[in-house]
């Protein structure tokens, strides 16, 4: 049998621009949704930690437990490291990995969490079964991910439309799919499971200072992350088309009217006891 491997490719990167982003995200912003079932002796498995935000905080959650963040990107473990290091905490660890093959033994972990995560992977059923593989029974699998499609914003910008349009074609062609969190449900009955419970919820950003931060970020995404580089690359754009889609994010940020939001899907999947 073929050995299960990733063959997607990560399409953000991890430039400063998507690092702004990522270290901005808390158990509270990002996982809300699972906190009520956590238990101060639970082991918890991260799966796509990156930084460790959300790591630590699922660590300062459980202080008689303990978490293991995950990532198939060694370099941003050593940050992951010193955010844990930095907040004094002794029950939290970290690894490189592939979700598609996890390198644990069955019936290991309480909670196994993944934020963002699957719509990067090339086979989200198959990440889901290892995930479950690797849950005790009665354990939960909680996931979830942002759906580009269902992005919204005011007021209206043509040169954002436009962002949309590139970004979910340049993420497709990277071998994810950016409009995971409509399907998460599906995918999680495909890997087998039965008790599945299905939500979403929003980021929003409206403010002056929501806005400038979240188009500021984007914009230098959009110019000088890895996205830019494999958008141009792959022959969905160039490099013009790259600062005016920008300028648009920044102009929208500028806007006093400005608003938008992110639709996340949510699910919290049991493993049958």
């Amino acid at each position: 049998m073929t050995e299960a491997r990733e063959t997607a490719v990560y399409t953000h990167g991890h430039h400063e621009s998507v690092l702004r982003s990522h270290t901005w995200r808390t158990a509270g912003n990002s996982a809300a949704y699972l906190l009520g079932a956590l238990r101060p002796d639970m082991r918890i498995l991260d799966i796509g930690c990156g930084p460790g935000t959300i790591t630590a905080d699922l660590a300062a959650l459980v202080p008689d437990g303990h978490v293991t963040g995950l990532d198939r990107e060694p370099a941003i473990l050593e940050r992951a490291r010193a955010v844990a290091g930095e907040r004094g905490l002794t029950n939290v660890g970290f690894s490189a990995g592939d979700v598609h093959a996890l390198d644990f033994p069955d019936d290991t972990f309480c909670v196994v969490h993944a934020h963002q995560v699957l719509q990067h992977v090339g086979d989200p059923v198959r990440a889901l079964r290892e995930m479950r593989r690797v849950t005790v029974p009665g354990g939960l699998v909680a996931v979830r991910d942002s759906d580009y499609a269902a992005m919204t914003w005011y007021p209206p910008s043509p040169g954002m439309d436009r962002w949309l349009d590139l970004y979910r074609r340049v993420a497709r062609a990277n071998g994810g799919e950016p409009d995971a969190g409509r399907r998460l449900k599906s995918w999680a009955l495909a890997a087998g499971f039965t008790d599945v419970t299905a939500g979403s919820d929003t980021w929003t950003f409206s403010t002056a200072r929501e806005r400038a931060w979240w188009s500021g970020l984007w914009a230098d995404r959009t110019v000088a992350s890895a996205y830019a580089g494999r958008a141009v690359e792959g022959g969905h754009t160039d490099r013009e088309e790259l600062r005016e889609v920008a300028a648009a994010w920044r102009e929208w940020g500028a806007r006093e009217d400005g608003w938008f939001s992110v639709l996340h899907g949510e699910i919290l999947c049991r493993k049958e006891a």
